[in-house]
């Protein structure tokens, strides 16, 4: 047989002639603080990132109860003008999870063919949907008007003017032994199609329908009923 020429190496840091070796180490000082530094580096970033990515995916996992609240019986609205209504859109946090609501009746004449069940009443959300401000619905000039920074918004909640990014935010709405109900809140674009809820400021038209993609709590309805 050959003989192994091969020379095994020392696990002895002097014997391999390391830098600023010691005799009986294994592992030099230089590297054994090197190691020490990354690991509590990687520890230290773990504790700013796991709880961040926990927050970020938790959501997907939440199961959202669709609340639906009545607000009065049919004949309280009617199709030409908004009766403001107060609705609790979060629960458990007292009167900050409350919101004014727009409602009328669908106008087919103004709104086309009722698109299900839940387009029977018309909800407009009062959010302008340029920085969350308050709009409110002025009868005189069949506009929702925005104080703060101009917005303006037609009879359907269409922008007209200033600086929001798409029409107003709705709820769906329904009838239930007798009374009209308001529902999850969704997203409109400038045709009125339907998005799960967006913030304002996220355009819905063209490629901002993909840059803003929906939030994993947006609630779910059961299909219409036939």
């Amino acid at each position: 047989m050959a003989k192994d020429r091969r020379k095994t190496k020392s696990k002895y840091t002097a014997d391999r002639q390391m830098p600023g070796a010691f005799e009986g180490e294994t592992v030099t000082r230089r590297r054994f603080m090197t190691g020490t530094t990354h690991v509590a580096g990687i520890v230290a970033a773990s504790a700013f990132a796991l709880p961040a990515l926990g927050f970020a995916i938790g959501p997907v996992f939440e199961k959202v109860e669709v609340r639906w609240e009545p607000v009065g019986v049919p004949d309280d609205f009617d199709d030409r003008t908004y009766i403001p209504k107060t609705i609790t859109e979060t629960p458990g946090i007292g009167e900050v999870g409350k919101t004014t609501v727009y409602v009328r009746k669908h106008n087919e004449s103004i709104d086309g063919p009722q698109k299900d069940e839940y387009d029977g009443f018309i909800a407009i959300s009062t959010r302008c949907m340029h920085l969350g401000c308050p709009v409110r619905f002025v009868p005189a000039s069949e506009r929702f008007i925005c104080p703060c920074h101009g917005g303006v918004y037609d009879f359907q909640g269409k922008r007209t003017g200033g600086p929001p990014v798409r029409p107003l935010d709705r709820f769906y709405t329904r009838i239930r032994n007798g009374k009209v109900e308001i529902g999850p809140r969704y997203s409109v674009n400038s045709e009125l199609k339907r998005f799960s809820p967006r913030y304002p400021g996220e355009p819905l038209d063209g490629i901002g329908q993909y840059l803003y993609p929906s939030r994993p709590t947006a609630r779910k309805l059961p299909p219409p009923q036939s």
